[in-house]
């Protein structure tokens, strides 16, 4: 285990848990593991009145890319959160347009507004959203934990390349179990 302790002032990042996503092909994870267990943490930081932050996305950012975009109408509940994510009260909900969920969002203020110190971050992708998300995490001055088997990808090589290589160097890595050890 990596992870070596949760901060008073905690925020959980759940990123990306709507229908259209979770409706990709994914790997390694199915989508129902990695609901499961981001469901498993979400009610451990509610219990403990710990943040949670609820991202969901609805757009892209502008640009030309290489790789196309998806064409046409996408469904009416495509951005929609699954079931198991339906904000409570006292969730931050954060729509976004790009990767990650700070970029021309509200979420940096609304975390300063509630003193924490530290985000734990899961959903899918994992080299997408997830990363981009813990990215702009560590650049804000955040202490980063990644819950590894709380994501998956689109790639399993590109989901290996971020667990390995790229979270290291962006904060401690544990799974959901390591993490709700430490909440309790």
């Amino acid at each position: 285990m990596a992870l070596t302790t949760l901060d008073a002032n905690t925020a959980l990042i759940v990123i990306d848990l709507q229908h259209g996503i979770v409706r990709l092909p994914v790997t390694p994870l199915k989508p129902d593991e990695v609901i499961e267990r981001a469901a498993r943490l979400t009610e451990a930081f509610r219990a403990k009145q710990q943040p949670v932050v609820l991202v969901n996305v609805a757009g892209g950012a502008p640009g030309r890319t290489q790789q196309p975009r998806h064409a046409g109408e996408l469904p009416a509940d495509w951005a929609q959160l699954v079931p198991e994510m339906t904000p409570r009260p006292d969730d931050i909900c954060i729509t976004k347009t790009t990767w990650g969920a700070f970029h021309a969002t509200d979420l940096h203020a609304q975390l300063q507004q509630r003193g924490v110190t530290q985000v734990v971050i899961c959903g899918i992708a994992t080299s997408i959203g997830v990363e981009a998300t813990a990215r702009q995490a560590y650049e804000l001055g955040y202490n980063v934990t990644l819950a590894t088997d709380a994501m998956t990808c689109l790639d399993a090589e590109t989901h290996r390349n971020s667990i390995e290589r790229i979270f290291p160097r962006l904060g401690e890595t544990g799974t959901t179990d390591d993490v709700l050890a430490l909440l309790a």
